[in-house]
């Protein structure tokens, strides 16, 4: 093996000592999410459990003492903040101001250099009580001035075991996932919308660059135009997309009533099916989900533009004329010449495009909000750990989701291994 010099040795420690801050963002930004994910997905908490069990105190005057000799009676309610997780060792902490004397309290308080301690061995889930004291005022406890509502300040301190941290595991996250009744619907509609939008964005982008791909007058203009939808904020373009397919007050459905191509407006992103009967023979689409795909396949075809323009400007135009004086077709050039040398391209634009539409959440969000045979996974993750407080339950539906695109990867790179084989 060979020995490193002292110069060597240097820089290979410089290297490492510069490559460790991007480790650790690596790891907080994207490892440790996705372990945490995991943890979570197979623990029992809710939404209700992120907040860490503890003692709560609070006090209200019910007998003001108005002269020095009266008796000041405070009602103290306490209780546990969590209904499930069961506390230990509980302490509240009352601090008594000067002029003030103890007359009467619980048993289990004991009153030490101006403070009362009362002390609790364990407080169940759900734990509510109250609890009075009389104190006697003299003097010093009106020359302070004004009462406050708080006289005694009280502090509660507790033990209490986080949820998130212990070593209790369950599957029962998994089989709330796998049971529910709409939890296979929605990962077919997740792969459809999934595929349909890549493809569509693909077909789009290939559309665009083979058109921007020639000379033209305004064809800065137009490549500005192209590029809009994919700069444009999600929330902006969401927003003119349901103005845009309203069936009252939407721009779609007055052009198709004007043109009389429809008598009644159709609701693009409320309905789920929709049957018409083109040539007289009946027809029925998944309305909204189409809607959906078509405002993916719009939004994200410049992505697709930009690289698929790149590679056809690279392609040497000696194969085309070749292809001319073969006699072969603009279709037979495009066949066999351009797709050819669009495959490296078409092939991973498909696959970071599959990728980022199978996490897809904004889009559908904002459009649907999983309505009308629309929920996809990434919805159901939000439906789940949000919508019935079940971040467990969100957390395993995110790790069904990971795994199924886990699949996907694995089926895409053995096919391309096998073709470059080939």
């Amino acid at each position: 093996m060979k020995k490193l010099t002292g110069m060597t040795l240097v820089e290979t420690r410089l290297a490492v000592i510069m490559l460790v801050p991007a480790l650790l963002i690596v790891f907080a930004i994207i490892i440790f999410p996705v372990l945490a994910n995991f943890w979570i997905a197979f623990k029992p908490v809710g939404l209700g459990d992120l907040r860490r069990a503890a003692p709560q105190i609070r006090e209200r005057v019910t007998t003001e003492a108005q002269q020095p000799g009266d008796e000041l009676v405070i009602e103290y309610r306490v209780r546990n903040t969590s209904q499930q997780v069961e506390i230990t060792d509980v302490e509240l902490v009352l601090n008594i101001p000067a002029g003030l004397t103890v007359e009467e309290s619980p048993g289990r308080c004991a009153t030490t250099n101006g403070r009362m301690v009362c002390s609790y061995d364990r407080w169940e889930g759900g734990y509510a009580d109250r609890f009075e004291v009389t104190y006697i005022a003299a003097e010093p406890f009106f020359s302070q001035g004004r009462v406050p509502d708080d006289p005694t300040r009280p502090t509660a301190t507790a033990t209490a075991p986080n949820p998130l941290t212990n070593f209790v595991f369950t599957l029962d996250n998994f089989r709330t996932v796998f049971d529910a009744r709409q939890f296979w619907p929605s990962v077919w509609v997740t792969i459809v919308y999934t595929l349909a939008s890549t493809l569509g964005v693909l077909v789009l982008g290939l559309f665009a660059a083979e058109l921007m791909n020639r000379s033209f007058k305004g064809k800065a203009i137009m490549r500005g135009m192209i590029l809009f939808p994919y700069v444009a904020p999600v929330i902006a373009v969401a927003f003119t997309w349901q103005f845009f397919l309203d069936p009252f007050s939407g721009t779609l459905n007055a052009l198709l009533q004007q043109a009389g191509i429809i008598s009644d407006p159709i609701p693009f992103l409320s309905e789920r099916m929709y049957e018409f009967t083109p040539l007289g023979v009946p027809v029925r689409i998944p309305l909204a989900l189409t809607s959906i795909v078509s405002f993916g396949a719009w939004r994200y075809f410049p992505f697709a533009f930009l690289f698929i323009l790149s590679r056809l400007q690279a392609i040497d135009d000696q194969l085309y004329e070749s292809a001319d004086l073969d006699g072969a077709s603009p279709f037979q050039q495009f066949w066999h010449i351009t797709i050819p040398q669009l495959w490296s391209v078409l092939s991973t634009l498909f696959l970071l495009r599959f990728m980022w539409t199978f996490n897809k959440f904004d889009d559908v969000f904002l459009l649907t909000g999983g309505a009308a045979g629309t929920k996809t996974l990434p919805i159901l993750v939000y439906d789940n750990a949000f919508g019935r407080s079940d971040i467990g339950a969100g957390a395993a539906t995110s790790v069904v989701l990971f795994f199924f695109l886990a699949i996907f990867l694995s089926i895409y790179f053995t096919t391309i291994e096998k073709e470059d084989q080939e």
